[in-house]
């Protein structure tokens, strides 16, 4: 029995699944900083104790810079504290049913590549788009021949047991590199 706590923050929703050998058990949507909680409620929804968990997959972004951060320590913390190997993959493997456009703000989306873009300059013609950046940035996307879902279409969120089947090697969870596309907002003053 192979018992996978997967889970990605690096969007404006969060989303954690539980997978039993390959069969989803439970999975949550709320914030990043909800995480541990989900992590709990899963857990215990499935009768399981966090000591039970074979493997975590953590999103690494692209996405908000804090969001992905917060995803990697709760990664590194489990990880520690429950002696656990760790994968990480990419946040755009957790969509399904199009390519993959994330809010990047600042009037840029995160897209396949991975790449940082402003919608206007997408070749999307013909193309099915789900996520944030999706529903955000309609308008120029569909003026541009692509497909967008409605709205509330559940393709648009991201879905954590998707990046099981993406998930590499495992290792020590502080191995994993977070996928920053830009630097961040906030910077220090020298």
């Amino acid at each position: 029995v192979t018992t996978i706590f997967a889970f990605d923050t690096a969007t404006s929703v969060a989303s954690c699944a539980l997978v039993v050998d390959g069969v989803l058990r439970g999975e949550r949507r709320t914030e990043a900083r909800s995480v541990l909680a989900d992590a709990d409620a899963l857990l215990r929804d499935a009768g399981l104790e966090p000591g039970g968990l074979d493997l975590l997959v953590v999103g690494t972004g692209p996405g908000s810079f804090t969001s992905i951060r917060m995803g990697l320590a709760v990664a590194r913390g489990l990880g520690l504290a429950l002696g656990l190997p760790a994968a990480g993959v990419s946040t755009l493997h957790a969509f399904a049913g199009g390519e993959p456009v994330i809010d990047a703000k600042r009037g840029e989306v995160f897209v396949s590549g991975p790449a940082v873009a402003r919608p206007d300059e997408l070749d999307v013609a013909g193309r099915r788009l789900v996520g944030d950046g999706a529903v955000r940035y309609r308008d120029v996307l569909e003026a541009a021949g692509a497909e967008i879902p409605p709205d509330g279409d559940p393709d648009h969120l991201p879905h954590a047991q998707l990046l099981v089947a993406h998930a590499g090697p495992a290792g020590p969870a502080e191995a994993i590199e977070p996928t920053y596309l830009r630097l961040p907002d906030a910077v220090a003053k020298a």
